[in-house]
């Protein structure tokens, strides 16, 4: 087994055969995921010509591995993906009941991914609800650990609801609470640190990959000291941090009112490159983005953390266990996040071999069964022959 090092600056080491934890999933994860590393070891070969692999390592987490070992995140698989830096993962099974909230959730503020990564874009073929998805081109910023993910609510009618409304009215002068006796309560934590660290890789991102600007996309005129604060703090980063580059106009940093946004990437997409937002806004837009170049099926996702080197690359859908088992499950979103896993190893080659194979497969309809019917030419495929199809695109080109 080889590990992936970590300079002290956050640099990638990669030795040629990298060990990658993986963990398959719950529900579709079980056909989704040797899909993805079908893809992914076929490109890897292609690219490198035997001179490097990709040594797969599964871990467990999930619904599976409750059965298996009574737990839903076993500490080694934590271990693992600290220890090995870089990992991937299916979709996993949402506890019921008491305990984890969020199993995505856990790994991401166990591992402190401060990162969602969300990159958008269009594939020629893919039928879109937009009149022109191609100008659809954003990579999203989403702040992982603060905002909702805190998880700080107290339920209506429990003793800590009403502790909570009690200091709110009592000791901070708070009258604005219409149904004290019905409310639940949430709060949200913002920070300068979590704000700044979210934009400054959000600008250094714009920067290694040539792209305009950076959106800061937040809705401070209401919350003026939660979502105002990150708007306020990341300019200031901007100007400490990337002055240079803003005054020579290689980066222009602007923000955007979060509900203003959703509206401008439909009436004007190509306006945005970078964006950089909140937890709860970044879920929406991520979606919502998604939604305009074909579906959450072909949107990939990466949780980051730049300082420690550690990230997990994930479907971003969830265990669909109504299609699980059948062969029709689109695996895309999980191969594109090998992809995003490839690039973020510096594996660039192989990177674009899939993505190359994928947009000559889409252009000439071949897809899985939620995309082909509304193709031109679309030829419906299963899950495991739509990854061959991809495997033969790879190995039979010419690049």
């Amino acid at each position: 087994m080889s590990k992936i090092e970590v300079k002290p600056d956050g640099t990638l080491v990669v030795p040629s055969n990298p060990t990658i934890p993986f963990v398959t999933g719950d529900g579709v994860g079980a056909e989704i995921t040797p899909a993805m590393q079908q893809v992914l070891d076929a490109a890897v070969q292609k690219a490198y010509g035997g001179q490097r692999k990709l040594d797969w390592m599964e871990v467990q987490a999930g619904g599976t591995a409750y059965e298996a070992l009574g737990t839903y995140l076993p500490e080694e698989t934590m271990l693992a993906f600290r220890d090995y830096h870089i990992g991937i993962k299916g979709p996993l099974t949402t506890p019921v009941g008491g305990g984890i909230r969020s199993l995505n959730v856990a790994l991401r503020q166990g591992l402190d991914l401060y990162v969602c990564l969300r990159p958008v874009r269009w594939f020629s073929g893919v039928v879109s609800p937009v009149k022109h998805p191609e100008l659809v081109d954003m990579v999203i910023f989403r702040e992982n650990t603060e905002d909702i993910y805190a998880g700080i609510e107290w339920e209506t009618g429990t003793p800590e609801a009403e502790k909570f409304y009690r200091f709110l009215h009592d000791e901070m002068g708070v009258k604005k609470v219409r149904f004290p006796e019905t409310s639940s309560f949430g709060v949200k934590p913002v920070s300068r640190e979590g704000s700044e660290r979210l934009v400054r890789a959000a600008c250094r991102y714009a920067l290694a990959n040539g792209l305009p600007s950076v959106t800061l996309v937040h809705k401070g005129n209401i919350m003026k000291y939660t979502e105002g604060g990150f708007k306020r703090w990341g300019y200031e980063v901007a100007q400490r941090e990337f002055g240079e580059a803003l005054n020579s106009g290689k980066l222009v940093i602007k923000d955007c009112i979060a509900d203003a946004f959703l509206q401008n990437a439909l009436l004007k997409p190509e306006d945005y490159s970078v964006v950089a937002t909140l937890n709860l806004n970044g879920d929406y837009i991520s979606d919502m983005l998604a939604a305009q170049v074909g579906g959450i099926g072909i949107a990939p996702g990466a949780n980051i953390n730049y300082a420690t080197g550690n990230a997990i690359f994930e479907a971003t859908h969830g265990t669909a266990p109504d299609i699980a088992g059948h062969n029709v499950v689109n695996p895309c979103s999980l191969i594109l996040s090998g992809v995003m896993m490839l690039v973020h190893m510096g594996w660039t080659e192989a990177a674009s071999c899939v993505e190359h194979a994928l947009e000559r497969s889409f252009a000439a309809g071949y897809a899985t069964a939620d995309l082909a019917p509304f193709m031109p030419e679309g030829n419906a495929l299963g899950t495991r022959e739509f990854a061959e199809h991809v495997v033969s695109e790879i190995m039979n080109s010419n690049e």
